[in-house]
């Protein structure tokens, strides 16, 4: 008779683990657990499970350790460190897809060979993507800072290299024509409208925006454990955002489900309103662009850098200047004529945002 090849033969345990991969192990009572080869109820399977009920001890292949002293396990020791497990998900996630991409192409070479030099060279050949080979210059300045710290070099020579110039300022900061275009496209009762102002009017990350829920409003506050930093902030709830939010079912765990009824993903989340972006006709925007936006709308509102700092949660002044610099110059400009004259004309606009008051920051 022919064997079920959904059915699990005697003894045989089969999971899925946090990340996703099918285990397979022969579990028998009394015996030491064994892992089996997939797929379940292959050939590879079923001559390893004979041998398993026969008691033969199974060999099994483990990846190769690193040798030592080269960049991978160099590798390996950061993932393994504190202050790798001390990012947060999204950043190790990040991280690790430079850090491999690196390590299969250099990965066998010796730490030592890691100097100014060579990796002036891998820089060199990334012109075309200035941006990416920055960042990877970043995280080979930490790698190497580890690698001191932990005595496998005598120096970081990479202290003090710069990288390429660039004239990108990041994510496209929404402009209030380009806010409006959004909303005609996708009124009040929209996803796409809830979206895009739980962004604007709270100026979290799409990370933190898709874990956002019922469960973390507080009368006229919004509770929010920022994932990246683990900053704990209270923000008021905006006007406009309470006028969306009234809309908003209070059945869910998450403000924004995905089609099948399930929270974002962050990475999703950012997908689905770039199409979203699309259906406005706005090309250059982007979900990233709102939480710049709302730093604009708060300076250009007369807000202090820690003010602004209160409600984004960003750590450091720089930050904040780099968020901002869109604040528009011609609102900001009024202002200042306005305070050297004595507030005499110039002081307001009729083209200013709703203005938030220093109290609600």
């Amino acid at each position: 008779m022919a064997k079920n090849k959904t059915s699990k033969p005697k003894y045989v345990h089969v999971y899925r683990d946090r990340h996703g991969k099918v285990r397979i192990y022969f579990n028998k009572p009394g015996q030491p657990r064994v892992p089996l080869p997939g797929p379940l109820n292959s050939p590879a399977f079923f001559a390893a499970y004979a041998k398993a009920i026969a008691g033969v001890e199974l060999t099994t292949t483990t990846k190769p350790k690193a040798a030592k002293d080269t960049i991978s396990a160099l590798i390996e020791l950061y993932y393994n460190s504190p202050l790798f497990h001390g990012l947060s998900d999204s950043s190790k996630t990040n991280y690790r897809r430079i850090l491999e991409r690196f390590r299969q192409e250099h990965g066998d070479k010796p730490i030592i060979g890691l100097g100014r030099k060579h990796v002036t060279s891998i820089l060199g050949k990334m012109s075309d993507r200035p941006e990416a080979a920055n960042t990877l210059l970043k995280r080979l300045k930490v790698l190497m800072g580890f690698a001191l710290d932990n005595g496998m070099v005598d120096h970081n020579p990479l202290v003090g290299m710069k990288g390429f110039k660039t004239s990108s300022e990041g994510f496209h900061t929404w402009s209030e024509d380009e806010i409006a275009r959004f909303e005609d496209r996708h009124p009040i009762g929209s996803k796409a409208r809830l979206a895009m102002t739980l962004m604007l009017c709270t100026g979290q990350r799409r990370s933190d925006v898709v874990r956002m829920g019922w469960q973390h409003v507080d009368g006229n506050l919004i509770a929010v454990k920022q994932q990246k930093t683990g900053a704990n902030l209270l923000i008021p709830i905006h006007p406009k955002l309470k006028a969306v939010l009234d809309q908003t079912p209070r059945d869910n765990m998450t403000f924004l489900l995905t089609d099948y009824g399930k929270p974002f993903s962050a990475n999703g989340f950012g997908n689905w309103m770039r199409k979203r972006c699309d259906e406005a006709a706005l090309s250059v925007c982007s979900s990233h662009g709102l939480r710049k936006a709302c730093a604009r709308r708060l300076a250009e509102a007369g807000c202090s850098n820690q003010e602004i700092k209160a409600v984004t949660g960003h750590e450091t002044e720089a930050e904040v200047t780099r968020y901002t610099k869109a604040a528009d110059q011609k609102v900001l400009a009024l202002k200042a004529m306005g305070k050297l004259s004595g507030g005499e004309g110039g002081t307001q606009s009729a083209n200013l945002p709703d203005k938030v008051s220093k109290s609600s920051s």
